[in-house]
């Protein structure tokens, strides 16, 4: 696994191995936002994880429903997908020639998430299967995402380091962005194939 990115001046694969990226990193990081816009630039199709797993209010799709939606979303020959989901990282990395670690400091993630989920919650943003995030579920319950976030972060940091020393992903690129800036210049870097200029985005 080759090592790439940084602070200042991310470096960026070849054009011919970014055919498949896997967009990981804790919650509150941006995953979503960043395989997006880096399936628009690559002009290729973005599987969102939580779209597969989500039902109608908050179920989750059994494992093994969940892994067979998964393999066929990720059947294709390019694509950009994000996601921190274990139950199909043996098939997204087994699959994925390029991984991406938002790798970002836990006040921008905290700060990121409470805003997220303030707007969420007050604008009654509709998230997958028709779910919406309350305050009493985002904030107060035991299952908080801003909890969630908080309890996690060190783990999944620790996590992603021990998977990519895993010889079993030694075909994988690795590319470690550590701030906004870092993920904003490499998008910028990657081909336009599908490139909007002007737009920005708050979350990158």
């Amino acid at each position: 696994m080759i090592l790439a990115g940084g602070h200042q001046g991310p470096a960026v694969s070849e054009p011919q191995t970014l055919r498949r990226i896997a967009v990981v990193g804790t919650s509150g990081s941006g995953k979503t936002t960043f395989a997006r816009r880096a399936a628009e630039h690559l002009g290729v199709p973005h599987v969102e994880l939580d779209a597969i797993f989500w039902g109608p209010g908050w179920t989750q799709t059994p494992v093994d429903e969940f892994r067979a939606r998964t393999a066929v979303a990720l059947a294709g020959d390019a694509w950009t997908t994000d996601g921190n989901y274990g139950k199909v990282r043996d098939i997204i990395w087994s699959r994925a020639d390029t991984v991406v670690w938002l790798d970002y400091s836990l006040p921008l993630v905290m700060w990121r998430v409470l805003t997220r989920t303030l707007r969420r919650i007050i604008t009654r943003e509709e998230l997958w299967s028709g779910n919406r995030e309350t305050l009493r579920e985002a904030v107060l319950s035991n299952d908080s995402i801003i909890l969630y976030s908080l309890r996690t972060y060190r783990q999944r940091k620790r996590q992603f380091q021990d998977l990519f020393h895993d010889p079993g992903y030694a075909h994988l690129h690795l590319v470690h962005l550590r701030s906004p800036r870092a993920a904003r210049r490499w998008l910028e870097q990657l081909p336009a194939a599908a490139r909007r200029a002007g737009r920005s985005d708050e979350w990158l």
